[in-house]
């Protein structure tokens, strides 16, 4: 049984691989393990090798830190916090800062 990290580095690695057209078959194939393994770690049932670990950062092109970009938000203040946060990170990114707006603009 998996623990709850390991579920959201899965559902995590799941989001990557399907953002970027991956079927599981062939991202497998691509980080060299069995398509059952993959499924084991995208449910959080299974491990991975920093191996493993390694290529799939390769395979998705992406930093390591951005596979463990996952967040568990709870409650509205935790929700409204995280949101704070990540504005006062790109204040100073005035395109970030006008997508973010614009977004927010268009769904509130």
């Amino acid at each position: 049984m998996g623990t709850e990290i390991n579920k959201q580095l899965g559902k995590r690695i799941q989001y990557l691989r399907k953002q970027r057209g991956f079927s599981q078959e062939k991202f497998a194939e691509a980080i060299d393990i069995a398509t059952t393994s993959l499924s084991y770690i995208e449910t959080g049932r299974g491990f991975m090798s920093l191996t493993t670990l390694e290529k799939m950062t390769e395979v998705l092109d992406v930093e390591l830190h951005e596979i463990f970009q996952f967040i568990s938000i709870k409650t509205n203040d935790e929700m409204y916090d995280y949101l704070i946060k990540k504005i006062t990170d790109i204040k100073d990114d005035n395109d970030k800062l006008k997508t973010v707006y614009s977004i927010l603009k268009n769904i509130l």
